[in-house]
């Protein structure tokens, strides 16, 4: 049964791993949405694998409000500003597609690197996934940091999310119920904030370029 608890998560952190990838090679907004409502009915559905294998049961109503806000609401809302402001592309990022892609890989291993420790000791059937997880930290801190536009940034901090989230329900078994809802309400706060702090962008400079920003110290 460990095996295919394992092979399960391993799955599952890929799946997540690989939609983080896209945010690097991919330009178009609807693209990025895509990607993250589907990372996260895979990060539902690897809290209910571990509800189901592991002792926590509480994770299935973890995973139910993760389906419920990450995998529909947040997309939604991300689509409603998408037709608000839009089809502004990803055309000139900071680090252009092909280093993104090298960076992202050196960071894939960097996460190994850093959980190899924490690895080499557990006995938890979840370990061998656990640095794909801290991968897409890391990846999606990248994406926050090396891309332009505004919307960009703000489903890379929500796939930085995804990523805690992963690390903490393979790492843990689940940490109590209230402690996840206090995690999903500074996620959406976070979100809500991003979401002004894009509203104000696009009323200042029509765009939604945080280069833009650059002319405030002028």
């Amino acid at each position: 049964m460990n095996d295919a608890f394992s092979q399960l998560s391993v799955l599952g952190s890929s799946l997540m791993l690989i939609f983080g990838l896209i945010l690097l090679w991919r330009r178009g907004l609807t693209a990025y949405i895509n990607a993250l409502a589907a990372q996260s009915v895979v990060l539902a559905a690897v809290a209910a694998v571990v509800a189901h294998f592991g002792p926590a049961r509480e994770l299935y109503w973890v995973a139910l409000l993760l389906f419920l806000i990450k995998a529909v609401a947040i997309p939604k809302l991300l689509r409603d500003m998408k037709r608000r402001f839009g089809t502004e592309r990803e055309l000139e990022p900071y680090v252009n597609t092909a280093t993104s892609l090298v960076i992202a890989g050196l960071l894939v291993l960097l996460g190994y690197a850093i959980m190899r420790p924490l690895v080499a000791v557990s006995r938890l059937p979840t370990r061998v996934a656990m640095p794909l997880a801290m991968g897409l930290v890391l990846v999606s801190l990248f994406v926050v940091i090396s891309r332009k536009k505004a919307l960009t940034q703000v489903v890379g901090f929500l796939m930085l999310e995804n990523g805690i989230a992963l690390l903490a329900v393979l790492g843990t078994y689940g940490i109590p119920l209230i402690v996840e809802l206090g995690v999903f309400l500074d996620a959406l706060l976070g979100f809500i904030v991003m979401q002004i702090f894009v509203y104000q962008i696009h009323e200042t400079f029509e765009t939604i370029d945080v280069e833009h920003l650059n002319r405030l110290r002028h």
